[in-house]
């Protein structure tokens, strides 16, 4: 069992946690902070946000610095594991249950999926998600969601393609589980066969009634998108070299294809690219994701004030293991962490608590 939460969010894993009504909430304090930064320069002095990134990342580790430092709080932890204890041998679980002694919330990034709620279980502050392997990203969806609100007016009634890797893309996973819950938005889902969304996003596109088709042709779907989501095809998610160079270049937006784009098109972006948006696109005034970069700042301070309001130091319980936690997906964090206590949930099936995937 988990610990009984006195945090107004609790923690951020998933932004199915969140009402939509708190999501707006959300964006409508960045926005705030973005026209008035002043007013909010010591909003968290004496706070301490701690980082635990064991994979790469250039935006999202640097905009949650640049929030909390520009809130007057400080930062530690680490941007390489093999700088930590983690090298010596460290479970998930000592890492996180020491270093949340340190700091008021705690940000972590792991190529494991399910590893954010595995730490969720040990911390004694405020977990958020900056990336769980190929699961989920809410934060990048905050951000997402800042930008559409400033650079189309809405994050209702929109067509979005998402196009790319969307099978090991947590971006576009958190994205199309949040945006399926605001009125009118439907999908189409640009990719190959064999990089389409995993069934857990469809079954909640399903679920939620949210219209959705599939395209393997960037070309013949761009004319009807108000918005276009691409993604890079990520190496580092599949198994062998042969696999990736299969997928790689098969979609690439250029001035080609912005032609045939609507004049209201915004076309958005993670990052960091490889060869999916040729240069060219970025002087074109639809092209966005250099703006979603700065956004991701703004709304990520909404988020630390938000997560912080009322929040206090609690001692994680005790979980005794009740049996094998392990979950089939390779990729699961209870694949390397086997203490981990099981986590299964009911639908159509059995899904593991940790990374989605049905048993």
């Amino acid at each position: 069992m988990e610990m009984e939460d006195t945090r107004p969010f609790g923690h951020l894993i998933d932004l199915d946690a969140f009402p939509a009504g708190m999501v707006t909430g959300l964006l409508a304090t960045a926005r705030t902070i973005m026209s008035k930064p002043e007013y909010y320069c010591d909003s968290c002095h004496g706070k301490i946000l701690a980082t635990l990134f064991y994979e790469p990342s250039t935006r999202t580790q640097m905009s949650f610095q640049a929030a909390i430092l520009r809130l007057g709080g400080k930062v530690i932890g680490f941007d390489n594991p093999g700088n930590s204890s983690v090298s010596k041998g460290e479970s998930l679980k000592d890492t996180v249950r020491v270093i949340s002694n340190y700091a008021d919330i705690l940000t972590i990034r792991h190529p494991q999926e399910g590893a954010a709620k595995a730490a969720s279980l040990f911390s004694c502050c405020c977990v958020i998600n900056a990336g769980d392997g190929g699961h989920l990203h809410p934060t990048q969806t905050l951000t997402d969601l800042f930008t559409l609100s400033e650079t189309k007016g809405r994050i209702d009634h929109l067509t979005v393609g998402l196009c790319g890797d969307l099978l090991n893309g947590r971006t576009v996973h958190s994205l199309a589980k949040t945006l399926c819950r605001f009125p009118g938005n439907r999908f189409v889902l640009i990719s190959t066969p064999e990089l389409t969304l995993p069934p857990y996003v469809l079954s909640v596109l399903r679920d939620s009634g949210c219209a959705f088709t599939m395209s393997t042709s960037l070309l013949d779907s761009i004319g009807d998108l108000d918005v276009l989501y691409m993604t890079r095809i990520q190496r580092e998610r599949f198994g062998a070299e042969e696999e990736y160079k299969r997928q790689k270049g098969v979609f690439v937006l250029d001035a080609e294809k912005m032609r045939h784009a609507k004049a209201e098109l915004r076309v958005l972006h993670p990052l960091p690219r490889v060869d999916e948006i040729d240069y060219e696109v970025d002087y074109d005034p639809r092209a966005v994701y250099f703006d979603q970069t700065a956004y991701g700042m703004y709304v990520r301070q909404a988020l630390i004030l938000h997560m912080l309001d009322g929040a206090k130091k609690a001692t994680p319980p005790r979980l005794t293991p009740e049996g094998a936690g392990l979950c089939p997906n390779p990729r699961c964090i209870t694949r390397v962490e086997p203490y981990l206590p099981p986590l299964f949930t009911f639908g159509t099936g059995y899904v593991c608590g940790y990374c989605d995937h049905e048993v």
